[in-house]
């Protein structure tokens, strides 16, 4: 029986469970590797052979990075994966379309575990990181979720400081150093950076003011200045009608949409089924007949632009949203 089996079956004596040790030193082939985790560390003594990853984007990083063969599940979605990783994801198993149950993950007998928000490793989510700790579980925790953000207050949090994408760069610096393949982290954000590059050469969107939409149309989820959304404004050089909020996602009633009456609609196009208007087309269907918005400019023009769930987090897939929101402004002659 694994450490990590023994001890979630509650003999943690009998096992010698706890912490991993920490080494006096590196040995020659760089281990152990230890990198910042939201407030805490994550130290691992070798790299991982069967790690498990609890968001999509924190999969996504690792399948980029051609880690398939070491990883033993993943968890909690929104999308579908990109086109170009279906046959490496195709290899792992996916443990639950939201959050795994903690006896699922401790299964799979994991030597590292990854996630995107604080919350998958929280009180609500999978199991709290603690747990783990307990194990001798290394947690990893992307610091888009923590570096310059309050998640003290409820809700998604505060933005602090204003998210770049230097800190989406910095989440895959660590995952690939964790790993051992820091060449192929670098060539994976010089791709990112080229994309971005190449997405904005030459645009100039000033003067247009966008919306986004996450979820729901009860108490729906708009963007406020400074998470991913704000880095897809900011490349662009356009203006969020939000952008007076630090807040994460703040819920915002349909009256203040109407008054601040945006250009362009960004709209979430999410498969999973947690709340209301997950989908682009229930979103539209929405906006389309609800009288407090179907007289919305960007309703009256169909000017829409829809994203995955991801591409509106502080993911890789922010790059595909800069792309994609800038290949609508110009469809819709609103970027020089």
């Amino acid at each position: 029986m694994s450490a990590v089996l023994c001890t979630a079956l509650l003999a943690l004596t009998a096992c010698g469970g706890g912490s991993a040790q920490k080494s006096a030193g590196k040995s020659a082939d760089g281990y152990p590797v230890t990198v910042a985790s939201c407030g805490k560390e994550a130290e691992v003594q070798a790299p991982p052979k069967r790690a498990v990853s609890l968001d999509q984007g924190s999969t996504e990083i690792l399948l980029s990075l051609g880690l398939a063969d070491r990883m033993a599940g993943t968890g909690t979605w929104t999308d579908p994966i990109p086109k170009h990783l279906e046959k490496e994801n195709a290899k792992v198993e996916r443990l639950a379309d939201r959050y795994p149950a903690l006896e699922k993950v401790l299964s799979k007998e994991p030597d590292f575990v990854s996630a995107s928000f604080l919350y998958t490793v929280g009180k609500g989510g999978v199991a709290d990181r603690a747990k783990f700790t307990e194990l001798g579980v290394p947690v990893y925790v992307s610091p888009t979720d923590c570096a310059g953000k309050d998640n003290d207050g409820g809700g998604d949090g505060k933005r602090v400081k204003t998210l770049t994408m230097d800190t989406v760069y910095g989440e895959v610096r660590d995952l690939a150093e964790v790993f051992g393949v820091e060449k192929r982290g670098e060539k994976l954000i010089a791709d990112l950076k080229g994309r971005v590059a190449k997405a904005t050469k030459d645009i100039d969107a000033s003067g247009v003011s966008l919306l986004y939409w996450f979820a729901n149309s009860d108490a729906p989820y708009m963007a406020g200045c400074c998470g991913a959304p704000g880095i897809i404004t900011r490349e662009l050089g356009a203006k969020n009608v939000f952008d007076d909020t630090r807040e994460e996602w703040p819920q915002i009633n349909w009256e203040t949409v109407a008054d601040r009456d945006p250009d362009v609609l960004v709209i979430g196009d999410l498969t999973r089924k947690s709340q209301s208007a997950e989908s682009a087309a229930a979103k539209i269907r929405f906006l389309e007949s609800n009288p407090a918005t179907k007289n919305l400019t960007a309703v009256k023009k169909k000017r829409y632009v829809l994203l995955s769930g991801q591409a509106m987090n502080p993911t890789i897939r922010t790059v595909d949203g800069i792309e994609q929101v800038a290949a609508g402004l110009r469809k819709f002659g609103l970027a020089k």
